[in-house]
């Protein structure tokens, strides 16, 4: 089914984009996986090719555009090609709209130029080995001490934890105000008392950036309050959308190439004489798959569609979140099942697709949570 939510201008960057995939993360993406990280040196590359600070104040370098279409395009080439790349909807969709929303005129000087150049690399630090979805149960807090804040806690499954320069940490700077009483302050590589942990060894996505992080009174500015005190918990739910509609995007796009490059082997796969996709049963699969993933391509086009108009809600987001990554490990799985004995196998995409999917019910808020969050705004 033909999609009507893109112009000539996106397809434009998408273009640039598989380029950039093309010339800048195929080439090294052996070395990635290998190191079990990504060159930082990908993320100034990627500026240069413009798939970074699109959405930043001209000002800054950015392209001063709050069309999220363009964001879903990057997110679409690089969720084609894998894992295997810098995680830029880290960076543009879930960290960027922090600096750009919240930040003062002198936070924007100092930090925004870096980050669109991709110099400065972004993180946003909310988990805890105790406080994952709960928010509200976050333990990490920082004191008033003069004009600074002094952090303390610990930090888990931080994307892009190792590569970060600016890491937004959600902190407890009022005991006793439950969720009312969060933060968010810009922790900047080289301050002490912030150590970066073990890089945490995952079932998938070995070249993403995943890490535990600690801060031991850790001095940080009160220049480095980022938007109002005690309001960190209104700004996290301000931004959660975006990042859950750029997981949705990411899931069917990788989902949808998956289906691809299964398609194409089954019709040049044989057995007992014939392709193994004409077999009755498994052109039944292969129909539902592409039935399900043109229907949820479309309601993700539509999320789209209400971000440009203002409609897209937070209920809306989390049934494209829940939806769109519980599809994508079916799709996955189905197709691994259709490759056979080398869809176990590590040459074939597929194999990497199968454990590299799995964690996206999980990460920016577990279908559970999804569902959670829906059956509240229902009445219950």
């Amino acid at each position: 089914m033909k999609r009507l939510i893109f112009d000539v201008e996106h397809e434009q960057l998408r273009q640039t984009a598989a380029h950039f995939i093309a010339r800048e993360v195929a080439p090294n993406a052996e070395k990635w996986e290998r190191n079990k990280i990504v060159d930082r040196a990908a993320y100034v590359a990627a500026a240069n090719y413009g798939l970074i600070g699109f959405n930043m104040p001209e000002e800054y370098g950015g392209g001063g555009s709050d069309d999220f279409r363009f964001n879903a395009v990057v997110v679409e080439e690089l969720a084609k090609f894998g894992f295997l790349t810098p995680a830029l909807s880290v960076h543009n969709d879930i960290v960027g709209p922090y600096f750009k929303d919240l930040a003062t005129a002198e936070q924007k000087q100092r930090w925004l130029p870096g980050f669109v150049s991709g110099e400065l690399i972004g993180a946003i630090a909310m988990s805890e080995p105790g406080a994952g979805s709960d928010l509200a149960g976050i333990r990490t807090s920082a004191v008033r001490s003069g004009d600074d804040w002094i952090l303390n806690g610990s930090k888990t499954f931080i994307s892009a934890g190792i590569n970060s320069d600016l890491v937004i940490v959600v902190a407890r700077t009022d005991p006793s105000a439950g969720h009312k009483g969060l933060s968010l302050l810009v922790v900047e590589r080289g301050m002490e008392g912030f150590e970066r942990g073990r890089k945490l060894d995952k079932v998938g996505q070995p070249a993403q950036d995943t890490a535990e992080l600690s801060f031991t009174d850790v001095h940080v500015p009160g220049s480095n309050l980022l938007g109002e005190q005690n309001r960190g918990f209104y700004h996290l739910m301000a931004n959660l959308p975006s990042e859950r509609l750029s997981i949705a995007i990411a899931a069917i796009a990788g989902a949808r190439e998956t289906f691809r490059q299964t398609l194409q082997y089954v019709k040049d796969r044989s057995a007992f004489g014939q392709s193994i996709g004409s077999f009755q049963h498994n052109r039944f699969v292969l129909a539902e798959l592409d039935t399900e993933l043109d229907i949820a391509e479309q309601y993700v086009d539509r999320c789209l569609r209400g971000v440009l108009d203002n409609e897209c809600t937070a209920v809306d987001a989390a049934k494209a979140k829940w939806w769109c990554t519980e599809l994508a490990n079916r799709v996955v799985d189905a197709c691994l099942q259709l490759h056979g004995g080398y869809g176990y196998m590590n040459e074939y995409k597929v194999a990497k697709d199968f454990v590299d999917t799995r964690v996206q019910t999980i990460y920016g808020g577990t279908t559970e949570i999804m569902k959670d969050l829906i059956g509240r705004s229902m009445g219950f």
